[in-house]
């Protein structure tokens, strides 16, 4: 599988997990930095994003992510708000 094809499976597990917790995701990146890959879920929601959500999202994508095993490269997982500093890549975030 391809790098592209990781954000893309990665964002269709993500999807129902948003949905359950009133999230948007604004964002999927698989990355290699220095050694080591990340995969890297950005979420927001109306009012912004907790520690909380980041945590509950982040789990509960964790579980999915070790039943479906489809990355073959080790990874850490990160899931976080997008930030002051985002990157407008997708029509729905301008």
């Amino acid at each position: 599988m391809s790098k592209a094809d990781y954000e893309a499976r990665t964002e269709e597990l993500m999807t129902p997990i948003a949905e359950r917790l009133s999230l948007k995701i604004y964002d999927v990146e698989f990355v290699k930095e220095g050694q080591d890959y990340y995969l890297r879920v950005y979420i927001d929601k109306e009012g912004g994003v907790t520690i909380d959500d980041c945590e509950a999202a982040s789990r509960a994508l964790s579980d999915e992510l070790d039943k479906e095993d489809f990355i073959s490269e080790a990874y850490i997982l990160e899931v976080s708000s997008p930030g002051l500093g985002r990157t407008l890549k997708r029509k729905d975030t301008f």
